[in-house]
C-alpha cells in the first residue's frame, strides 16, 4: 500500500483546527484576499501568506504593518524587501511577486532567535516496527541571516533544539518541554491519521514564541529525512532511515529498459 501523501497545507490546517486539544497550537489560518489580509494585518500587526501547495519556503512572503513608519505597510520576499504607504499600494506589488497559484494567509508568530537569527524546529513522527507513531527526531532551523524561511533549502543552519534554547530553559526544564514537543507530534500525527488512513510518517514545523508556547506552522507528510544527518548525533538518523525503510519509503525503482 502506497504511502499516504497530502499536498494541502489548508487541508491538513482544518484537520488539526477540528481536534480539541491541538487546535489552541495553530495559527489563524484563512483564505487570501484584499479583505483578509488587511483585516489579519490590522489584528495581528504581521502575517504570512504563503502558497496552498508548495514546499522548501518557496513562495513565502512575510508581511507587516507598523503605524509608526511613514511607510507602514512592508513586505519581504526572498530577500527582497518592499515598503509603501497604504494598503492598496502594497497589495497591487503583492499580486506581482506572489506566484501565480493559490495562496493562504496566516497569523504571524514572532520567532525566537538564536544569534539574532530566527529559528523553528523541525519534529519527525513516523510509524515504528509496531505500527504505532513515535517522535524520532527534532533539529532546529536557524533563517539565513536575510531571509524570513528557516528552511534549510533556503539557506537556513540546521542545529540541535537543545542548543537553541539552551538560554531559554533550563537543564530540568528541557527535559519536560521536549516531551511536551515530542508527544505533540504523537498528537498531530493521531489526528491526521484519522483523516489520511495511509499516513506513515509526518514532519511538523514548530515555531517557538516570545512565552515559549509552540505553535504549528505547517504538516508535511513526505519530509526530507536526510535533513537529521547534521545532528552530531547520527543515531537519530539511523532511526528514521530504518523506520522509513520498514515501511517502504526507500523502495528501489526498477530501471526503464
Amino acid at each position: 500500500m502506497a504511502i499516504q501523501r497530502v499536498r494541502s497545507k489548508q487541508a491538513k490546517t482544518d484537520v488539526l483546527l477540528r481536534d480539541p486539544v491541538l487546535t489552541e497550537y495553530v495559527p489563524s489560518t484563512r483564505d487570501f484576499s484584499p479583505s483578509t489580509v488587511e483585516e489579519m494585518l490590522e489584528k495581528y500587526g504581521m502575517i504570512y501568506v504563503k502558497p496552498v501547495n508548495g514546499t522548501y519556503g518557496s513562495g513565502v512572503i512575510r508581511i507587516e504593518k507598523d503605524t509608526e513608519n511613514v511607510q507602514p505597510y512592508f513586505f519581504q520576499s526572498g530577500e527582497k524587501k518592499y515598503a509603501f504607504g497604504n494598503f492598496d499600494e502594497m497589495y497591487r506589488k503583492l499580486l506581482t511577486v506572489k506566484k501565480n497559484k493559490s495562496y493562504l494567509s496566516q497569523q504571524g508568530i514572532e520567532l525566537l532567535k538564536f544569534s539574532g537569527r530566527r529559528f523553528d524546529l523541525r519534529v519527525m513522527v513516523q510509524k515504528n516496527p509496531k505500527g504505532n507513531w513515535e517522535t524520532t527526531g527534532m533539529i532546529g532551523r536557524v533563517a539565513h541571516p536575510r531571509k524570513i524561511v528557516t528552511n534549510y533549502h533556503a539557506g537556513g543552519t540546521p542545529m540541535p533544539v537543545d542548543i537553541l534554547l539552551r538560554k531559554s530553559l533550563t537543564s530540568e526544564q528541557w527535559i519536560a518541554y521536549e516531551s511536551h514537543l515530542r508527544q505533540l507530534g504523537i498528537d498531530i500525527a493521531s489526528a491526521l491519521e484519522k483523516r489520511y488512513p495511509r499516513l506513515k510518517e509526518i514532519g511538523v514545523d514548530v515555531a517557538i514564541d516570545q512565552s515559549l508556547k509552540p505553535w504549528i506552522l505547517e504538516v508535511n507528510t513526505m519530509p526530507d529525512p536526510y535533513l537529521f544527518k547534521k545532528l552530531p548525533n547520527r543515531s537519530v538518523f539511523r532511526r528514521i532511515y530504518s523506520y522509513a525503510a520498514a515501511y517502504g519509503r526507500f523502495k528501489s525503482r526498477k530501471r526503464k529498459n
